[in-house]
């Protein structure tokens, strides 16, 4: 990595993604931004990793967004602030679409670009410390379409207007209310429960996973731009895969099916 301030490591089928900056709450640097791009790249390059976890280092934050102190060097000019935004939204864009599951793992502040993250992930399992809020109007900037719809495709548009127009931080559980994260869990539970749930995805059908993340992508759509070929298509592959018969057998014989995404 070209920065000591974000961290990869891979185990038992899971990529880890983790934001080390504890010092800021995990605040967001242009270099961080640029080498989570390369993180997710190999993460999905890499066959043996099967599910991706994004985290922030130590127990105070997620992410809390960007890193104030890096704005004179990193967003003082126009092409600067260009370059900063391109690698943001390279990382969410890549984290959107990549085509394994991957799961936001929450404690703490959860806050802008933090949530902007979050909400790029599958799954948001949250800590009972967790706090999310996007503070845009309490700064007088302004958020884009894309950035606004990714928020629409997790929560309803009466939720998305309240985070916006207050600007407040909420609960964790205020948050799963909302449908913002899928599970809240205690705080000492939090990395065991992220780390079992992520293994069981893992141990699961690749082929089928990874069809109903881009089936569901499809389904987001609007009517005219679904590519229902390519969903009927991913279901066939599955039939015809050597997991389907893996599956099968392992069913028959009453044992722990060994996917190998083929």
């Amino acid at each position: 990595m070209p920065t000591d301030k974000m961290i990869a490591r891979k185990a038992d089928g899971i990529g880890w993604m983790v934001f080390n900056n504890p010092e800021r709450h995990n605040a967001v640097s242009l270099e961080m931004w640029e080498a989570a791009q390369e993180i997710i790249a190999d993460f999905i390059a890499d066959e043996a990793v099967r599910v991706i976890v994004v985290r922030g280092a130590g127990d105070k934050a997620f992410v809390s967004g960007a890193d104030i102190s890096k704005f004179d060097n990193e967003r003082a000019e126009q092409e600067a602030v260009e370059r900063y935004d391109r690698a943001t939204e390279g990382a969410y864009t890549a984290l959107r679409v990549a085509p394994k599951p991957t799961i936001a793992m929450i404690q703490g502040y959860c806050i802008g670009g933090g949530a902007n993250l979050a909400v790029c992930c599958d799954l948001r399992i949250a800590s009972e410390t967790a706090r999310f809020a996007i503070p845009a109007a309490r700064l007088g900037l302004g958020y884009g379409y894309t950035r606004v719809r990714r928020l629409l495709d997790v929560v309803s548009p009466a939720f998305a207007k309240e985070i916006f127009f207050t600007a407040r931080q909420f609960t964790a559980e205020e948050a799963r209310i909302m449908g913002l994260v899928n599970r809240v869990v205690p705080q000492a539970e939090l990395e065991a429960y992220v780390t079992d749930y992520a293994r069981q995805i893992a141990e699961n059908a690749p082929l089928t996973v990874t069809s109903i993340k881009r089936i569901v992508a499809e389904a987001l759509k609007d009517p005219a731009e679904r590519d229902l070929a390519l969903c009927e298509e991913l279901v066939r592959r599955c039939f015809a895969s050597e997991d389907y018969k893996e599956g099968r057998l392992a069913f028959k014989e009453k044992r722990k099916p060994v996917f190998r995404g083929r």
